[in-house]
């Protein structure tokens, strides 16, 4: 952020300078101690304000509806925002904004937000005895503009996020929040210490990060899901951290003493699939020299987590969807039924209501494995996790490269900030590890984002290939399509492939068989 001549600075300036360096420098002492400090000048803030305005208007009884939206509309202006009264219920004041109070750089600190969140709150809750602060437009994500809604009415509140307060009390949700972390956090400890005792001495189990409004949902919902035994489908990107939120899952439930099994079901060979999933007889093809359980027997009490569920093949589908219904399995190769007593949980990182209605995944395996689902967003929707990601990320590397970074610069952390993360945390983890291996002292100031130049281009080549030689393919199977009428034999005999394979080029390309098959 350039600095303006001294004879320019603006006590508003000062204050956004101020503040944020405060936040900068507050991050790289902990999770812990930023949500205090933010809290802490919150709550002083909003006293003080309050306070300068009743003596400004001489008003000493709880604030009506009106004195109070003039209150903080009037104290946001004053130091730089565009506030704006956009609706106002009995239960309901909703509040937009234009312009941050904390300029620009606000998008690299999006927590400030809880500071408003904060402010308004406790002003509410000292005169109307309860409020809930929902942000649910906020500038510092990118969105535009503000948009906060204050509901005073815990009834009209019910079902809406946000922090609740009560009278001078502004961390009732936060301290429940913070408690059903650290549970969730013991149940994942234990697990991985059970799972991987040797891993567990040499490096801190995996966690969940959830700052972030849409992450601390998550929280919420597998502490609700994880007691019961109904099939989870988990939707997401890849590298957002789907598997981990299964072991949540897992270890928050009462199978959690019972193995947690994980398989990438793209990683293994369609001609292997279902002997690896739901084993196999002795001779039941060449090569099987013995029985061999699968990977249902092995999970039995405990869960099974499969991974990349959308590339199974048609067969492995039919018998994943018999085990859902009849809780019993037959080996490839076998006349026996197994019973078998696990929990599935299932992940894609695509949509499977498009591979359904292009007939690449059965409707009713969907429905039995979309018994719940949960969204888990991308990093870049996740600004407020990025710096607590980063410190958590920095002391597991410690650790495995016997490094002492304890800090990261502010270079280093806007960088991260304004960066889009296509490959979510599993890319931010090899940056930092990437660049960490070339960190001398205790903070890192370089953050190595860029490829070989060699490298690059090679890549850069390669992608140009890739793209042209798909440009033509899609070409020519929608021409195909359309000439068939969407007659999947013919296009496969058209292209020299199999059915199969023509349905992975449709889920490759996103082109609905329906459009050509109604035509």
């Amino acid at each position: 952020m350039s600095s303006p001549p001294l004879s320019d600075v603006t006590p508003i300036f000062f204050l956004q300078t101020f503040i944020l360096e405060l936040m900068h420098a507050s991050e790289q002492q902990g999770q812990k101690h930023c949500e205090q400090l933010i809290e802490h000048i919150a709550k002083t803030a909003g006293c003080f304000f309050e306070q300068t305005y009743r003596e400004d208007t001489g008003h000493n009884d709880p604030l009506a509806y009106d004195r109070y939206i003039e209150l903080i509309l009037g104290l946001k202006n004053s130091i730089g925002g565009k506030f704006s009264l956009a609706s106002s219920t009995p239960d309901c004041i909703t509040v937009t904004n234009t312009c941050c109070p904390f300029g620009e750089q606000v998008s690299n600190f999006p927590e400030l937000c809880r500071m408003t969140s904060s402010v308004f709150g406790g002003i509410a809750a000292r005169n109307f005895g309860y409020a809930k602060v929902e942000i649910k437009k906020s500038i510092a994500r990118h969105d535009g503009g503000c948009e906060v809604c204050i509901y005073t009415n815990r009834a009209a509140a019910t079902g809406h996020p946000g922090m609740e307060y009560t009278d001078t009390t502004p961390v009732k949700v936060t301290q429940d929040m913070d408690d059903l972390h650290s549970r969730i956090e013991a149940s994942m400890q234990q697990l991985w210490q059970k799972q991987s005792p040797n891993t567990a001495k040499k490096k801190p189990s995996p966690a969940i990060i959830a700052k972030s409004p849409t992450m601390q949902k998550i929280l919420q919902s597998i502490e609700v899901i994880a007691p019961t035994s109904a099939t989870v489908l988990i939707q997401g990107q890849t590298g957002v951290g789907k598997e981990l939120i299964a072991k949540a899952i897992h270890a928050m439930s009462g199978r959690c003493q019972k193995p947690f099994i994980a398989i990438n079901c793209g990683a293994i060979p369609e001609s292997l699939i279902e002997s690896a999933l739901f084993g196999h007889e002795k001779g039941a093809f060449t090569g099987a020299i013995e029985v061999h359980q699968g990977y249902f027997e092995r999970a039995e009490g405990g869960t099974l987590f499969l991974d990349e569920v959308d590339t199974l093949s048609p067969a492995a589908q039919t018998r994943l969807l018999r085990v859902l219904q009849e809780g019993e399995l037959e080996r490839v190769g076998g006349k026996q039924t197994l019973p078998v007593d696990l929990r599935i949980i299932s992940a894609t990182n695509q949509q499977l209501e498009e591979l359904v209605s292009l007939g690449n995944f059965r409707k009713d395996l969907y429905f039995r494995l979309n018994v719940i689902r949960l969204g888990i967003p991308p990093l870049r929707e996740r600004p407020e996790d990025l710096p607590f990601l980063v410190q958590h990320i920095i002391q597991s590397l410690n650790k495995k490269h016997n490094k002492q970074v304890g800090t990261v610069s502010r270079d280093v952390m806007q960088k991260i900030r304004n960066y889009t993360w296509p490959g979510n945390v599993r890319e931010l983890e090899n940056i930092l590890e990437r660049s960490i291996l070339f960190t001398q002292g205790k903070e890192m100031t370089v953050l190595d984002m860029e490829l070989p130049d060699a490298k690059s281009c090679l890549e850069n080549w390669k992608g140009i290939k890739e793209q042209a030689i798909s440009n033509v393919e899609r070409a020519f199977l929608e021409n195909a399509l359309t000439q068939h009428q969407g007659d999947i034999k013919k296009i496969a005999v058209d292209m020299n492939i199999s059915t199969r394979a023509v349905y992975g080029k449709l889920k490759k390309y996103s082109i609905k068989l329906t459009h050509y098959r109604e035509g």
